[in-house]
């Protein structure tokens, strides 16, 4: 696949901003390849396009599809996997979001719940530790709680929401 120079510019920074995200940058440069490729690429053309290893390659697909951010293709009289991103942004916020979710905030939710736990039945730990142990649990609880609700609306009405920004301030009385 040929890359125009705006092409790879992008495919360089979302490989900086993957970096920046805690993501291996080689994931993110396929994942930008994959979402600017107007057709499903395989394994070969992506080595061959990225200049990456093949087995880099392998595992950052293996990555890129338990993220739900790519999905395999077949084609009919070709052995060979071809790969394809999610062309809309908005699922592909959703997608990383939730792994985040699952990855990072969930198990810091229940870390906090057993600090907060082991701190309340501590009689070393002082009383307004404990209490801000709990404060903190709650907060990040309190959170996630938002994100499932949000995760549940409509698309149409997110974008909506969105878009009014600060707008929704005043409706709601801020």
């Amino acid at each position: 696949m040929h890359l125009s120079e705006p092409m790879q510019r992008f495919v360089v920074h979302w490989g900086e901003m993957g970096a920046r995200w805690g993501v291996n940058r080689s994931i993110a440069q396929i994942h930008a390849l994959l979402y600017l490729a107007d057709q499903p690429l395989d394994a070969e053309e992506i080595v061959d396009t990225l200049k990456i290893a093949r087995s880099n390659v392998s595992n950052s697909l293996k990555e890129l599809q338990q993220l739900g951010l790519v999905s395999r293709e077949q084609v009919l009289g070709d052995r060979r996997d071809r790969f394809v991103a999610t062309h809309e942004p908005w699922d592909m916020l959703m997608a990383i979001a939730e792994a985040r979710k699952q990855r990072e905030v969930d198990p810091t939710i229940a870390f906090l719940r057993e600090c907060a736990d082991a701190a309340e039945a501590d009689s070393s730990t002082p009383k307004h530790a404990a209490e801000r142990l709990r404060r903190m649990e709650s907060f990040v609880g309190n959170l996630t709680d938002w994100y499932s609700q949000v995760r549940a609306m409509p698309q149409g009405t997110l974008v909506k929401l969105m878009k009014l920004g600060a707008k929704v301030a005043k409706f709601v009385g801020g």
